[in-house]
């Protein structure tokens, strides 16, 4: 087997760095998307690369290795056997890591359901700190949104209509779904961390464009997630979007920045874009290669 087995594995980190220069990108929503896909089949295809090297280590089954002695010429070795006993360890990691993932986030929206029955969409949590989470449907409910007592205190009137329209927007768009797809390609391939919180940022941004097309004014959202932040409740709840939620600087810059500066940032993002599409493309092209590979090898012993 060739080098194009390995370049899946490591390709991803690429990934990652283009995705830096995506978290500032004017369309926030599509863009998010469009990451959340390619970080996936990015974590797939490597994911496939490392199941091809550790099924290598059926040559060692007595009966091939009974037929490699009996060859009148030598049958092609795929690879070392350590790298082999390599990448069937990593894949058992991979699943238990993919497995894991599961369970929390299954646990998570368990939780966020039983804190009680909203009422028009909506429930209030006797709680101090600020916080509101769009909690998806579930165990036969529509999705909902949960803010707490300490958020509504913390708030006014225009600010709190800011906040619902931005969870509201998480629900209607399906956000959890997207960061499902990015968080699990990153627990399958490490290297894909970094593309996983650009996604989170991102849906946090669409939703805050959301919010503030909803509310006709870009200042007051800046504000809200200011004064959420401010008060504790930047960080994120278990499981939850939140409007408190990562990189709140980064999130007020892209509310208040003018629109020019926006504009200027287009040609980053393009760039950025471009170069996300010919990592996945490379590497799916190199997953391709590598199971040709293994083809034509396991028809020679076969």
């Amino acid at each position: 087997m060739t080098v194009a087995v390995y370049l899946p594995l490591l390709l991803p980190a690429l990934l990652a760095v283009a995705a830096r220069s995506l978290a500032a990108a004017a369309a926030p929503e599509w863009t998010a998307r469009a990451l959340a896909a390619a970080a996936a089949l990015a974590a797939t295809v490597s994911t496939g690369s490392l199941a091809l090297l550790a099924l290598t280590l059926l040559d060692d089954l007595p009966a091939l290795e009974a037929r490699e002695h009996a060859a009148a010429y030598p049958l092609p070795e795929p690879v070392p056997g350590v790298v082999a006993l390599a990448a069937a360890a990593a894949l058992v990691w991979v699943g238990r890591r993919c497995v894991a993932h599961l369970r929390q986030a299954r646990a998570v929206t368990r939780d966020l359901l039983a804190a009680g029955v909203p009422h028009d969409g909506l429930l209030v949590a006797d709680l101090p700190e600020p916080h509101a989470v769009a909690v998806p449907a579930g165990a036969g409910r529509a999705g909902h949104v949960l803010v707490t007592a300490g958020l509504l205190r913390l708030l006014d009137r225009t600010e709190r209509a800011a906040v619902l329209a931005h969870e509201h927007a998480h629900l209607r768009h399906r956000h959890h779904r997207t960061v499902a797809f990015a968080t699990a390609a990153a627990a399958a391939n490490p290297l894909l961390r970094p593309v996983s919180r650009v996604v989170a940022l991102l849906v946090e941004r669409s939703a805050d464009e959301t919010a503030a097309a909803t509310v006709g004014d870009r200042h007051v959202v800046a504000r809200a997630i200011a004064k959420v932040a401010l008060a504790g409740g930047g960080r994120r709840p278990a499981g939850g979007l939140a409007a408190g939620g990562s990189d709140v600087v980064r999130r007020v810059q892209a509310l208040t920045r003018p629109a020019a500066d926006r504009f200027r940032a287009a040609g980053r993002f393009r760039a950025a874009m471009a170069a996300s599409t010919a990592v996945v493309v490379v590497c799916v092209a190199a997953g391709s290669a590598a199971a040709a590979d293994f083809v034509a090898v396991a028809r020679a012993w076969l």
